[in-house]
């Protein structure tokens, strides 16, 4: 459920904390004086520590006739990435405590604050375990930094919620409702609307479904005049049984995941005012459940997606990338940003290319595909980028309409680079980029900051970029 740990900042330490976080270095040496039993180094070699990152030993103290605790915690280099080790390992240790004192460790307190508060998280239906620590006091900490910690890591746990949820309760309408809750502008296309403005691929990966499908609009203008206009659009399949096409059932067990693009940019899109980002956004959300039925569409079918652009529909299971197809035309046709990213679970071939840690990049535009890398590399949510063959253009060829939805055949293979070609082809001149996240979007461990089930990935990357660039 969503992160119910605050943070706050103490201007110092109390005379008697409960519980209490000191750092340490990889010379054993603390970061603030603390009364214990025997010499911090000497009880630090006790227990061997080398002041790694996400190290912790636990030492008892008398504190006002009862025990409290000190946490001694390494924090490895310094850098960013060891204080999110750092960060999310204390959190993890004090489960079910109410407050935890933590003595800030120098350098980017915001990665820190945010990884604490991110190991925070859990999702669970029925009867909840143990929680998480009520509350993190920085001891000394910079307020801008750890308010900014607060505000991502909440549009990180939003975003894993909505993934996160049951399709038994999630479809279109209801991801459109959770995105109306964003107090932005909102716009949503019913089914009767879809069919009226051509919207031919969301209308036929929804057809064989008992929910209809919806194109969800968010806007968010920041309060000074902005010179950018940016157009973020998520694939928002609420359920992927793969169609006609169906899955084994074993694949079908994470889909309801499958909209986890659109979670992120409902995500963001809702904490652009939080964090004064100074560009125009607008989100965009293809949103339908892509289900079996007698009404479902056909391998063979012929699709006219907006703007006119013909596809054949070679496999049902490769959906994500029709719905995206109508959304990206609709931003180039008619929002005329000045770059356009998208978003996707798109394809199972990127999982098999960069893992489960690294997301992937594709761009036509080298100064924007630089930008999303350096911020994702400063965000955590590390990106790759992923090269557009031209040579694999021939894929997508069909002897009956534009173009086709995968390869028919398997002469070139490079599954996720023949689907961001196809995405390119509806993307127009404009500066576009890719992030296939079907590798990085769902965790199968609880581990650092992580959550067994949707991650989030892709919020912490956009709102860098978006307000920091």
């Amino acid at each position: 459920m969503p992160i119910e740990t605050t943070a706050s900042v103490v201007a110092e330490v109390s005379d008697d904390p409960e519980l209490l976080a000191v750092p340490y270095t990889s010379d054993l040496t603390p970061a603030h004086s603390v009364e214990l039993h025997l010499p911090v180094p000497d009880l630090l070699a006790h227990y061997e520590a080398k002041g790694e990152a996400g190290e912790v030993v636990e030492v008892p103290v008398a504190r006002g006739g009862g025990v409290g605790r000190v946490l001694l915690y390494g924090v490895g280099d310094g850098s960013p990435r060891a204080l999110r080790r750092a960060g999310a390992a204390l959190t993890r240790r004090v489960k079910g405590k109410d407050t935890l004192t933590v003595v800030t460790p120098g350098g980017d307190v915001a990665a820190f604050a945010e990884a604490a508060l991110l190991a925070a998280y859990s999702y669970k239906i029925g009867k909840v375990g143990k929680p998480a620590v009520r509350t993190l006091a920085f001891a000394g900490a910079d307020e801008a930094q750890v308010r900014r910690a607060q505000v991502v890591a909440q549009a990180v746990a939003l975003a894993r919620d909505l993934a996160n949820t049951p399709s038994s309760v999630k479809n279109p309408a209801w991801l459109a409702e959770r995105a109306a809750e964003s107090g932005l502008p909102v716009k949503v296309w019913d089914e009767e609307r879809l069919q009226a403005e051509g919207f031919g691929g969301i209308l036929a990966v929804g057809r064989g479904s008992a929910s209809p499908p919806r194109l969800i609009q968010l806007s968010y203008t920041p309060e000074q005049p902005a010179d950018r206009h940016v157009v973020l659009v998520g694939k928002g399949i609420t359920f992927d049984s793969g169609g006609l096409s169906l899955k084994p059932t074993d694949n079908m067990k994470t889909q309801k995941t499958d909209m986890a693009g659109g979670a992120t940019v409902i995500a963001v899109l809702g904490a652009l005012a939080r964090l004064g980002a100074p560009v125009r956004v607008t989100g965009l959300v293809a949103a339908a459940e892509n289900m079996p039925s007698g009404t479902a569409q056909r391998p063979s079918d012929v699709i006219k997606h907006y703007g006119g652009r013909t596809v054949e529909v070679l496999n049902t299971d490769a959906e994500g990338r029709l719905v995206l197809a109508d959304a990206l035309a609709y931003a180039d046709t008619v929002l005329d940003p000045d770059a356009v990213v998208d978003v996707a679970t798109l394809t199972g071939a990127i999982t098999v290319a960069l893992g489960r840690n690294v997301g992937a990049v594709y761009s036509t535009d080298d100064a924007l595909a630089k930008q999303l890398v350096d911020a994702g590399q400063t965000a955590d949510d590390r990106l790759w980028r992923m090269p557009l063959i031209e040579d694999y253009v021939p894929a997508l060829k069909s002897p009956i309409a534009d173009l086709s939805n995968v390869e028919s055949g398997s002469r070139f293979g490079a599954g996720s680079i023949t689907a961001a070609l196809f995405l390119r082809e509806f993307a127009g001149q404009r500066p576009w980029a890719h992030l296939d996240i079907a590798g990085v979007g769902r965790s199968t461990v609880d581990e650092g900051t992580l959550s067994k089930g949707a991650t989030g990935f892709g919020v912490r990357v956009l709102l860098e970029w978006l307000t920091r660039t």
